[in-house]
């Protein structure tokens, strides 16, 4: 009887031994309903459930691959980076926290900003990403943003922001908050010359990026169930006193009430960006401005 003399494994060692043979990334479970989803299925379907239609969030360097024409983008600003102006310690001197962040996403901050192409038609474009801090902007981030309109002015394209931020940096203090009033004046000289910005809001938009910038556009769109405010549903409670509706804060909530113009499925995000640019003016053109800091997307960390 041979399978008396097979090894006995603790039940310990049963599960660990079992997900050793399995590959990396070979499955995936949807962090919202908890579905196994085939790891191919989830990257080729932009980290969108295929069963609860849960959007993940993605990477700057993601969301740009798919949203632009295959290299059409060109970064800028790439040399700018955070300093320290309030030596602020919490948990950890912010000096070394903005080092972990780009040594865990290989950013040199939560934005990336350039130019780039939608459907051949060219656009001014950032991108902020949710693993740098929190997102969060900082002198930097609002810098890049406000850099980015101006370009659109500089080269007469439409500015394209996609949003997703926890907020105005705690570590930068005041001066965090001087760059809601530095993108907003930037935004307005947009409008003054008649070219469009759109805006797209991605779980989560809050804090000082909302109330600045991200809802500035000409046509706001959202990510469904993207949540999308100021301050948090508890603190809003517990200063109104009151229990707050149902969907409070989500995009579709938003969209309701007039605070969104469209709540887009990822998978057509790119197809609706080209067509509100042939809309509202995104006309082809044989060539953008020179002046590109690289022709390459960031390769992200694999830290």
């Amino acid at each position: 009887m041979a399978w008396f003399r097979k090894p006995k494994y603790t039940k310990l060692e049963r599960p660990a031994a079992a997900r050793a043979r399995i590959p990396q990334g070979l499955l995936t479970k949807c962090p919202a309903c908890l579905e196994t989803i085939i790891g191919k299925d989830w990257e080729e379907g932009l980290k969108v459930c295929p069963n609860c239609q849960h959007h993940e969030r993605l990477t700057a360097c993601e969301r740009l691959a798919h949203l632009l024409d295959e290299g059409s983008f060109v970064e800028h600003d790439v040399e700018l980076t955070s300093g320290d102006p309030l030596g602020f310690v919490d948990s950890k001197p912010y000096p070394q926290r903005l080092e972990e962040a780009r040594s865990k996403t290989g950013l040199n901050e939560a934005v990336v900003a350039g130019l780039g192409r939608i459907h051949g038609r060219p656009v001014s474009i950032a991108v902020m990403d949710m693993n740098f801090v929190g997102g969060s902007m900082g002198c930097v981030v609002g810098e890049k943003i406000a850099r980015a309109l101006e370009r659109g002015l500089e080269a007469g394209v439409p500015v394209v922001l996609v949003c997703g931020s926890g907020g105005a940096r705690m570590q930068e203090g005041a001066l965090s908050l001087l760059q809601m009033a530095k993108t907003a004046a930037v935004a307005a000289r947009l409008a003054e010359v008649g070219l469009p910005l759109i805006t797209v809001l991605t779980d989560p938009t809050t804090g000082g990026v909302t109330a600045s910038f991200a809802m500035l556009g000409d046509v706001i769109i959202a990510e469904p169930k993207a949540q999308i405010g100021f301050a948090g549903p508890r603190v809003i409670e517990q200063t109104i006193k009151q229990i707050l509706p149902p969907g409070f804060q989500r995009a579709e909530f938003l969209a309701e009430h007039g605070f969104v113009d469209i709540v887009a499925r990822r998978t057509e995000l790119r197809a609706t960006l080209g067509n509100l640019l042939g809309l509202l003016g995104g006309a082809r053109v044989a060539s953008l401005p020179p002046e590109p800091a690289t022709s390459a997307l960031p390769e992200p960390s694999t830290v």
